[in-house]
């Protein structure tokens, strides 16, 4: 089968296509990447490595990157294709083949990325486009059998700033927040209502952005709020998640 990404969707003449990615599944297995310009197709770059399985479900994302395309296939990075059209050019997705599609979607630019390409730990995702008031960011894991603590920090990778440090700590039952700002930590805040994680559990933390302030909820129940310390939202450009637990999903939307 094969996904385009192209300027237009012309058949004659035959629009440019900025990232023909094809996986296939004759007898050497692999996939092929090109660029179609005026009608001639450019020089194939050849990954001899196939992902995909006959009748097996996937999950391919594409990111968009300033040099180029990194292709992802069921959360392992599998390639990267330099640009040879230029961006402004593409508008049209398409795909076709011997596959059955069963959702396609677009991310926005603001999504996190993980350069590994995976959820191990420590986990740092590139926040492409900064943060902004209205996002949220979900995470879902589950808590080690016998653990001691974790950590969830969304930080400026460039001033290495901590805009906000979550530490909750299993065994004294405390829930942490604070800010590391200039090479210091300020005034820790450890109000709560409850304790919301346990051992060998699984939970999921909704952390929502807002114009003034974060608030953080956890398997749907509202936990606390935390007053930005950090003003320039835009300039939190790193998720880091590390500690005692097993990652499943993280996303920002």
């Amino acid at each position: 089968f094969q996904v385009d990404l192209s300027s237009g969707c012309s058949t004659k003449p035959r629009s440019d296509v900025a990232l023909h990615f094809s996986p296939r599944f004759n007898d050497s297995l692999c996939v092929v990447c090109n660029s179609l310009l005026q009608e001639e197709w450019g020089k194939e770059e050849i990954l001899h490595q196939l992902p995909y399985k006959h009748g097996a479900p996937f999950e391919t994302i594409i990111l968009v990157h300033k040099n180029g395309f990194k292709v992802a296939v069921n959360g392992s990075h599998l390639l990267e294709y330099k640009h040879r059209i230029p961006l402004s050019r593409v508008n049209t997705f398409s795909i076709s083949g011997n596959v059955r599609v069963h959702a396609i979607g677009y991310i926005p630019n603001s999504a996190i990325y993980s350069e590994s390409g995976d959820l191990g730990l420590p986990y740092k995702g590139s926040i492409l486009q900064g943060l902004s008031p209205g996002q949220h960011v979900t995470i879902k894991g589950q808590v080690s059998m016998y653990p001691h603590s974790f950590t969830v920090n969304l930080c400026n990778s460039k001033a290495e700033n901590i805009a906000l440090h979550l530490n909750p700590r299993m065994k004294s039952g405390v829930f942490i927040r604070n800010s590391y700002l200039d090479g210091s930590w300020g005034q820790e805040e450890r109000e709560l209502p409850f304790f919301p994680f346990s051992p060998g559990e699984y939970f999921e933390i909704l952390l929502l952005c807002q114009p003034h302030q974060f608030k953080l909820a956890v398997n749907g129940s509202h936990l606390f709020a935390y007053r930005h310390r950090v003003q320039d939202l835009s300039s939190i450009d790193e998720l880091e998640i590390m500690g005692d637990l097993e990652l499943s999903d993280v996303k920002l939307w």
